[in-house]
């Protein structure tokens, strides 16, 4: 089992100051966005039509242990409800928490450990299901979060936190019993804690902790398998949910209007009450959204401007499309650029030669071409150069300008770079450039899709200077995640990832992406195996690597719960040393960009909106005049 820590939190109200001061601003660039109705008044009903070049699902859109934020999106925005959720708007007003399933913000105890909400009577499961949404559904969800088999990618947020859950255990779901949470009646749902916690309540309003029908979820004892299933309990459910047939286990097929290679649909659930929900949280314009497959990203450009789809979804337009838009005065108010509280980065393994060498590492931040791989992307329009690894839509730095590998133009510093090449052990002769065999065809892992293959002969060309030959290995987004998410694969560096805040605040970079609670054998986001412990190490056989590498010093767990401790600025403050003190004593990274979120409109769109919370497109307000019946697609 993976050693979870017991974490030391900060008082609620600290949280929410933190809240107030996450997401101001973006991340440069022309375009901007506000909320807008982009061809005349808002209109109910048609279908929002789009495509991606691959959903890259990290769970198999599993709610229990799906981690992308886009999928997010598609959760809280349409299929599911949690105790709490967010308005699904952009900046700060959109990382504000609002009531859900449940009545109100829930009744704390005295000593700050023990939570109990009261839930909206006659909230139903969609079809085939047809009941009201009970506390046990709640309860059930955490016990599937619970069971080691269902691989819950960020159940460290919940473990050494709700009383006995203290990591995954080896039992189905329906076998658990987790002390913590009581459900004394259909209607009322109470978690105790096993320290206070002062930020759990945006824990609640992750998809994760959304109702789970047992009589369904039992069917799927299996990481992912649910994913091809999910149960309705928000407005929306994906097209054919009504016609499954929960008689049996063995009588569950695949619903109909999701094929993870070619389309994932929704239409409205019937059993959807909008008295029990609020419309400045979902107004639920559409009727429906159609998510389509096409691997090939001009042809969704393409059918955006000839009509045939909507907008775009996640997909980056290619250079000369996105000129069109930023020069065009036409189309100027199609393209929309939101802050997307994300970093894309480089990951390098700590565990494996020569990236085991923390000169290494730093010779490689050095030696990285950022403004490249900006421009490569399509320039300042989709964020700017990342020096650090907390965008400043999350950490506020104070005006303080922080780059520890700066170099001309953020083009890369060679003679830098092999001036730390020249400390490592690779470099036996001290010329800068590695002259050890562990640098040749050293596997690289990245996507198959723009800007990522634009990226990959960039990083080449950039380590080669080092005497370092990479060996790319272009994959679908989805297999290039669940590649380097599995510790045994011991993945050398890729350039595939990246990361947006789980709710507003630094923990969430912090916790999982450089913490022991982020290393699992299967589904782990802590590529670097920064923090690694000794148990996890060899429940993962790992152990000769670990041992050679990992010193004492590199407990980053204690970081994060000092941090945690702490309230107002001076937490402020600790983050901004935590910060620091990982791109220069630990170099997991390269940090290359922080992000903006790029949407691209077509005419038939009325009205956009940006969620803050999932970081992409709202579907909870976005609004189209199409006239198109999804349940025909």
């Amino acid at each position: 089992m993976t050693k979870k820590r017991y974490l030391r939190v900060l008082a609620l109200a600290a949280v929410l100051s933190i809240a107030a001061a996450a997401c101001g601003g973006g991340g440069g660039g022309e375009a901007t966005s506000t909320p807008s109705e982009p061809t005349g008044n808002v209109t109910k009903g048609g279908t929002y039509r789009t495509a991606i070049e691959d959903f890259g699902f990290t769970g198999a859109f599993d709610p229990t242990g799906e981690y992308l934020g886009s999928a997010w999106g598609l959760y809280s925005g349409m299929l599911l409800r949690t105790l709490l959720t967010y308005k699904h708007v952009l900046g700060l007003a959109g990382d504000d928490l609002v009531p859900d399933l449940a009545t109100d913000l829930p009744e704390v105890s005295t000593d700050q450990l023990t939570y109990t909400f009261h839930l909206k009577p006659n909230v139903k499961f969609g079809p085939p299901v047809d009941r009201v949404i009970t506390s046990k559904d709640i309860a059930y969800a955490f016990q599937r979060i619970d069971s080691q088999a269902l691989v819950a990618q960020y159940g460290s947020y919940y473990d050494g936190v709700v009383e006995g859950m203290d990591g995954p255990v080896d039992k189905p779901a329906d076998a658990i019993n987790i002390s913590g949470i009581k459900t004394p009646n259909d209607t009322t749902i109470s978690f105790t804690l096993q320290q206070p916690t002062g930020d759990f309540l945006y824990r609640l309003a992750m998809p994760a902790t959304a109702p789970v029908p047992p009589e369904v979820g039992k069917c799927f004892p299996k990481a992912g398998d649910y994913g091809r299933d999910v149960i309705s309990s928000g407005p929306y459910m994906i097209l054919g949910e009504d016609k499954l047939d929960i008689s049996s286990c063995g009588s569950i097929k695949p619903i109909s209007g999701f094929d993870p290679t070619k389309r994932l649909t929704f239409v409205r659930n019937p059993n959807y009450d909008p008295s029990t929900d609020d419309p400045t949280i979902r107004e639920n314009n559409v009727d429906g959204v159609d998510i389509v497959i096409d691997t090939n990203t001009n042809d969704i450009f393409d059918k955006i401007s000839a009509g045939e789809l909507d907008g775009s979804w996640q997909s980056t337009p290619p250079t000369e499309i996105l000129q069109n838009y930023l020069t065009d005065p036409s189309l100027k108010d199609k393209l929309h650029a939101d802050p997307g509280d994300r970093t894309w980065y480089i990951t390098m393994n700590t565990l494996v030669p020569p990236f085991d060498d923390i000169h290494v590492r730093k010779a490689v931040n050095f030696a990285i071409d950022k403004a490249a791989m900006l421009q490569a992307v399509g320039g300042p329009t989709f964020g700017q150069i990342a020096t650090h690894i907390m965008p400043p839509t999350v950490l506020d730095f104070g005006g303080e300008t922080y780059d520890p590998y700066e170099s001309p133009n953020e083009s890369g510093d060679i003679n830098k770079a092999k001036e730390e090449m020249s400390q490592s052990k690779y470099d036996k002769n001290g010329d800068g450039k590695c002259d050890d065999s562990v640098c040749n065809n050293v596997l690289f892992v990245n996507r198959n899709i723009p800007p990522w293959t634009k990226y990959s002969p960039i990083i080449q060309n950039n380590l080669s200077a080092l005497g370092i030959t990479l060996k790319p290995r272009e994959l679908d987004t989805g297999t290039a995640y669940t590649t380097i998410q599995t510790v045994k694969n011991l993945v050398p560096i890729a350039a595939n990832a990246g990361w947006g805040k789980d709710y507003a605040d630094p923990f969430t970079f912090a916790d999982l992406l450089f913490g022991s609670g982020g290393i699992l054998c299967t589904g782990q986001v802590n590529y670097s195996e920064a923090g690694m412990t000794q148990a996890q190490a060899k429940e993962c056989g790992v152990t000769a690597e670990w041992n050679a590498t990992h010193p004492d010093q590199w407990d980053t767990d204690k970081d994060i719960d000092h941090c945690e401790g702490l309230a107002d600025q001076e937490r402020t403050d600790c983050w901004i040393q935590y910060d620091k003190k990982i791109m220069e004593d630990i170099v997991p990274w390269v940090p290359y960009r922080w992000a903006t979120n790029i949407t691209v409109l077509g005419d038939s769109v009325t009205k956009y909106e940006f969620d803050q919370f999932a970081g992409t497109i709202s579907w909870a307000h976005i609004a189209v005049n199409n006239n198109v019946n999804p349940a025909t697609l």
